[in-house]
């Protein structure tokens, strides 16, 4: 059973998320063989300012 987990910056639509678990569900099961049902997609959503490359918050650029 595949469990994948996405962490992203918050802010994608509904419809980007939705395609983007399809997507990834699809390239899961050809890779490894796994029936889809059996992979789970966890999306963790970050706020901008709870991120930071090269001491710089990404609300900050």
């Amino acid at each position: 059973m595949p469990i994948v987990t996405i962490k992203m910056l918050e802010g994608r639509t509904d419809e980007q998320k939705h395609q983007l678990v399809k997507s990834v569900t699809d390239a899961v099961s050809e890779s490894v063989n796994a029936p889809k049902e059996n992979i789970s997609i966890i999306i963790e959503e970050m706020k901008k300012e709870h991120y930071a490359v090269g001491g710089v918050r990404k609300s900050e650029v």
